[in-house]
Order: C-alpha cells, then sequence, then structure tokens
C-alpha cells in the first residue's frame, strides 16, 4: 500500500525530479560556497512576516508542485510563504515564485521541547502550486528505510549563518557534509545517545550547517544519478556551528517516508 501511494504521488515527477536542468557544481571545499544559481531547484527558502516584511527562517525542500518537506522546529504561530527559485535573498531577480501556505502538517510525535527527542519533521501544503520549470524542480524522496553508508558525500544548502554569531548568508550556499554512520555518530565521544536511528549526521570537522539552514536538504546523489534528500536539517551543537565531532544533525527522510506519503494523500 505505501508503494502504491508512493507510486501515485511521485510518478508525475519520476521524469524530473532529482535532476537539476543546471547541475551544482560539487567540489570538496572544505567550507561553504556560493550554489551555482538553480543548482538546487527544489530548495525553498521559508519566510514569516515580521511588520510588513517578510524575513527568511528555515530552508525546506519540494516534493511535489504543491508540497514541501521541512523541520517542525521551523514551524510557530505566524503567517508563512514560500519562496521557489530564490538565489540571492538581498535581490529580486526575477524568476521566484511567491507562494501562501494552504496547509502545515507537523509530525504528531514532534515535541519542541525535546529536540533530540526526533520527529523534528513537518509538511507545508502551498496554497496554489508550483510552476515547474528550468529553476524549480521536485527532489527524489528515499525509499523507506535506506541508509546512507559511512563517509558518503552529501551536500547541505541553505542561506544559515556563515558562522556561529554571524550574519546568514545572501547568496544560496552549499557545503560538503560526508555522511557519519549511525554506529560513528551515536559514540560517546561523538553525539551519544543524543542522536536517534531516526536521525543521519553530516560532516564533524570544519563543515557544518548553521542557524538558518535548519529545515533544509541534505541532498544526496543516488547510484541512478537522481539526487535524494536524506535529511532535514534538525540542529547543531549548543557549543557552535562547526564543533569537532558535532556533526550536523539532520531527521533522517527515509525513516518517515510513509509518514511523508500519507500526509499527502490525506491533505
Amino acid at each position: 500500500m505505501m508503494k502504491a501511494a508512493l507510486v501515485l504521488l511521485f510518478a508525475a515527477y519520476a521524469h524530473g525530479c532529482g535532476n537539476p536542468t543546471y547541475p551544482p557544481t560539487v567540489s570538496r571545499v572544505v567550507n561553504g560556497e556560493d550554489a551555482r544559481p538553480y543548482s538546487w531547484p527544489w530548495q525553498i527558502s521559508l519566510q514569516y512576516l515580521s511588520g510588513s516584511t517578510y524575513r527568511h527562517t528555515c530552508g525546506g525542500t519540494l516534493l511535489a508542485a504543491n508540497w514541501v518537506l521541512t523541520a517542525g522546529h521551523c514551524i510557530g504561530p505566524r503567517t508563512y510563504r514560500v519562496v521557489l527559485a530564490e538565489y540571492d535573498l538581498t535581490k529580486e531577480e526575477g524568476y521566484e515564485q511567491y507562494r501562501s501556505v494552504e496547509k502545515i502538517v507537523v509530525h504528531p510525535r514532534w515535541n519542541p521541547s525535546c529536540l533530540s527527542c526526533g520527529n523534528d519533521i513537518a509538511m507545508i501544503k502551498l496554497a496554489s502550486p508550483a510552476t515547474l520549470n528550468d529553476k524549480v524542480q521536485p527532489s527524489c524522496v528515499p525509499e523507506s528505510g535506506e541508509t546512507t553508508p559511512h563517509n558518503y558525500p552529501c551536500y547541505i544548502t541553505g542561506w544559515g549563518r556563515i558562522y556561529s554569531g554571524g550574519p546568514i548568508a545572501t547568496k544560496l550556499q552549499q557545503a560538503l557534509l560526508p555522511v557519519v554512520g549511525h554506529e560513528v555518530c551515536s559514540s560517546s565521544d561523538w553525539w551519544g545517545s543524543t542522536v536517534k536511528p531516526t536521525m543521519i549526521c553530516g560532516g564533524g570537522d570544519i563543515r557544518s550547517g548553521c542557524h538558518g539552514d535548519s529545515g533544509g536538504p541534505l541532498n544526496c546523489k543516488g547510484s541512478d544519478g537522481r539526487w535524494d534528500v536524506q535529511g532535514v536539517t534538525s540542529f547543531v551543537s549548543s557549543l557552535g556551528c562547526n564543533t569537532h565531532m558535532k556533526p550536523t544533525v539532520f531527521t533522517r527522510t527515509s525513516s518517515f517516508t510513509k509518514w511523508i506519503s500519507d500526509t499527502m494523500l490525506q491533505h
């Protein structure tokens, strides 16, 4: 049944999911770099209304024309909008698509007072579907239960702070974050029991996500050449964004594939 649901949901996008028109210029740089414009066409900016101005708060991933994946901790009692085909937050480049939000579904077991308990995931239904084009395309979703090997090269993308306490990036950033296997990441000198099997770790040296990257994707290229959103950016160390042996922790998407598909079917 779950497989059938996924076929229904993603078949329409199978020809285009995870396959950017403008492939990312991926390199093994030791820290973040400006992404090639529109090379991560599923990356969105989640923005909230502050006075008469919308401000970036989190990232997210387009999964279908009217559904976005983000983190539970990104959601609060605010008025939100989703911006697609965003690149430079300080400029109007003419390709942006602005969508209001029809509905937000936060995972029922998400507990905002217990980040390490897991389930830090939410789905946003757009009030009107995105227009899919060369700059706006959905990411692929991994199979339920799929795991990514230790040291597998994945990329975090977002407009998070350049460093702890620093300014948020203006242009979309990307950084190589090799996966840290659960056995390593949950060992006592790494994250220990804070990290659950429903989470995936990436980085742990001088590369990491930072505040403002939350909700955005951990992008991993599959054996079929398409990009999957293997993780949803959840948290970093309280000691700082680039703390040694404290890699960025993501919600493991494959632990919630069924919940994602059920949410899209039921709403």
